[in-house]
């Protein structure tokens, strides 16, 4: 007598909870009408207040990003540093070939572990506001990224007040991009779009692996 299929054995290498091609299509119809729908639905245009913070790695990179897709629509874009400025950092190299279409200053003088003068950092900063000042009640310009600005306020270099008048008055059509740990709770909530991002591992801490070009800086 030969043992015949048991009931807890699967006949196929298929998961249980698999679809077949007939029902994946079906779901992927489905979902396709829902999107389709939620797009439809969404009309309004504007410029946004984005938010990148949290004590994750990718804060500054995700901002660029951005950038460059602005630029890719032929849109003028301006980069303030806050706290890069003591070395030359590589993304200014990276983006020299944009020329006008660009407008890109590094201002700070390092960390401020390394300066270890509060007044000296607070009068950089405050030269750095005025420079982005310019650039956010510009029309021409459809993007303004403010690198590690968030540091700056959660320092009190900057007060909360000016950055919210400042964004009070930007285009409407303009965006403008908040980058570094810290942000404060009132500059999340006047925000459209906040992303946090969270650390899980880095080479740095668990293995002692030093800062590289490319990754790093």
């Amino acid at each position: 007598m030969t043992d015949g299929p048991t009931t807890d054995r699967p006949t196929t290498d298929r998961p249980k909870d698999a679809l077949t091609a007939e029902q994946y299509q079906r779901k992927m119809e489905r979902r396709k009408q829902v999107q389709e729908q939620r797009l439809a639905e969404r009309t309004i245009e504007k410029g946004l207040i984005i938010v990148h913070t949290g004590n994750g790695k990718g804060k500054t990179t995700a901002a660029l990003g951005m950038v460059l897709r602005s630029l890719g629509h032929g849109y003028k874009v301006a980069i303030v540093q806050f706290i890069k400025g003591a070395w030359e950092p590589a993304e200014k190299a990276a983006f020299a070939q944009w020329g006008e279409q660009l407008e890109f200053h590094a201002m700070g003088e390092g960390f401020t572990w390394e300066t270890q003068d509060r007044e000296r950092d607070t009068e950089i900063a405050q030269l750095a506001w005025e420079k982005a000042m310019e650039f956010i009640g510009n029309p021409e310009f459809k993007t303004v990224l403010l690198d590690e600005v968030n540091i700056a306020l959660k320092l009190g270099y900057l007060t909360l007040e000016q950055v919210l008048a400042a964004l009070d008055q930007k285009p409407i059509d303009s965006h403008v991009i908040l980058t570094g740990r810290g942000a404060l709770p009132a500059l999340i909530e006047r925000a459209d779009l906040v992303t946090e991002m969270t650390l899980i591992k880095h080479p740095f801490r668990e293995q002692g692996v030093k800062a590289q070009a490319g990754i790093e800086f």
